[in-house]
């Protein structure tokens, strides 16, 4: 049985993964009538409903919509993006996985892609496993279908689709709830119902109220119609947790045609110019709709009006942050007397340092040299599990090559994030790099990731 080999690394201080997903399950549309009110069940029904003979997800009543979260298990010929990115899965080993997949004889067997399939995913047990050899002492967790929640037209099925995910989440954090903490989603569709449900997750201890920064159906989440939303994230104390995704679309009801986020005109610009990368895709579309929410919430004076609330930007990394925050201060300056809007007391710069924190990933150099901007508003996400993920001996490895120091080091991979969302620094924590994972006989050799890093490797033929 061939071994996996990692260089000896150690830490001094606990992390935390601040933005880390899970696959929502089967089970949890299995299990929905035990967390929900039978009409709630029925509004979850015809809402949205992953129908377990064909496997797919029916969202306002079209099939096959959704990332396919709910696909468990693998399929030969395919890795799964949404589960790959488990310990020691990086990504030249996915690389040399994909180049087998492109001929037949070649491609992974269903056995194999069960064994990529990291059950941590959705399950506690796998998970916690998993984050002790990747350095992870605790995580926060993220449903995966982020663009299709928004767009679920009934706002009763989106409150029960909510009330079950959260409950279904909050359970899977009670395997470890000194390690495990879940983000919440909202039925953004009706206030008064997001309100509710902000309530109902803060009684049980939820850290992060997960709001996706779009304008999907009209409801963009900063409108005066969220204030009674605004105004329970105050008293709760609970995380305005802005989190952005590729603007697929799919969901979008016929006639409406409506530009409903920035990464919908990067979509189409990359489509229209034929690009075959997906860089602008599966990058630029989250930092469009971040970028886009820093700047209304900064000039708009919305922490002013809410002074109490803390947000976290997710999943936008964070080297664009510094021009913009220092755009809006010289636009705050020079058009001062113009604005139409009540004046802002303080520069918007100086109000994200008090209100915010942004995630980076671990392959970020930027920060790194930058410390003094970062220092405080800088909390490090793995994206564990999905394709794009990576550890916390990662992002070490690279503080180190930019010789960070251990101070910075500390709060950016985890101090930072626990004193936004309030959690204790844990005693224990993992100090050492697990060094070696046994792999079975068909794990991809030294020489195969070599050939396959080739780029006329992913040529089919």
């Amino acid at each position: 049985m061939p071994a996996q080999k990692f260089a000896p690394m150690t830490k001094n201080f606990p992390t935390f993964d601040c933005d880390a997903h899970v696959t929502e399950p089967p089970w949890l549309w299995e299990r929905a009538s035990e967390y929900l009110t039978r009409d709630e069940f029925h509004a979850l029904k015809d809402s949205i409903w992953f129908d377990s003979d064909s496997k797919q997800l029916i969202v306002n009543g079209f099939a096959g919509a959704g990332l396919g979260s709910q696909r468990i298990g693998g399929a030969p010929g395919a890795v799964n993006l949404l589960s790959l990115a488990g310990p020691g899965v990086k990504h030249d080993i996915q690389r040399a996985l994909n180049v087998r997949n492109l001929k037949r004889g070649t491609a992974i067997t269903t056995e194999q892609a069960d064994y990529l399939d990291h059950k941590g995913s959705y399950e506690p047990n796998p998970r916690l496993r998993d984050m002790d050899v990747q350095g992870i002492d605790q995580v926060m967790i993220i449903p995966t279908d982020i663009d299709t929640y928004p767009w679920i037209q009934s706002s009763t099925g989106a409150k029960a689709m909510c009330k079950a995910y959260n409950d279904w989440a909050y359970e899977y954090c009670q395997e470890n709830p000194s390690r495990l903490y879940f983000a919440a989603l909202l039925p953004m569709q009706n206030p008064k119902f997001a309100e509710q449900e902000l309530y109902r997750v803060a009684d049980k201890g939820c850290r992060v109220g997960l709001i996706r920064p779009i304008d999907a159906m009209g409801n963009y989440p900063l409108q005066p119609k969220y204030t009674r939303l605004w105004r329970a994230m105050e008293e709760t104390g609970v995380v305005y947790g802005m989190h952005p995704f590729p603007a697929f679309g799919a969901l979008k009801p016929p006639g409406y045609s409506q530009q409903y986020s920035g990464a919908e005109l990067i979509a189409l610009t990359a489509t229209s110019s034929g690009l075959p990368h997906s860089f602008l895709t599966n990058v630029q579309n989250f930092q469009s709709e971040a970028a886009l929410w820093v700047v209304m919430v900064l000039m708009s004076g919305f922490f002013e009006r809410y002074p109490k609330i803390r947000a976290a930007v997710f999943e936008a990394s964070s080297t664009w942050l510094s021009f913009l925050v220092d755009e809006c201060d010289k636009a705050c300056k020079l058009y001062r007397n113009e604005r139409r809007l009540a004046p802002l007391k303080r520069l918007p710069s100086e109000t994200f340092f008090e209100h915010c924190v942004t995630g980076f990933e671990g392959d970020e150099a930027p920060p790194s040299r930058f410390p003094e901007f970062y220092e405080n508003i800088l909390a490090w996400s793995s994206d564990v599990y999905h394709h794009d993920g990576d550890d916390a001996w990662r992002a070490i490895e690279m503080m180190r090559q930019c010789e960070l120091p251990e101070s910075y080091q500390t709060k950016f991979l985890g101090d930072n994030a626990r004193r936004l969302y309030r959690i204790e620094t844990p005693a224990k924590f993992i100090r050492e790099r697990v060094t070696e994972i046994d792999r079975p006989d068909w794990w991809p050799s030294d020489d195969e990731i070599r050939e396959s890093l080739k780029p006329e490797a992913a040529i089919r033929r």
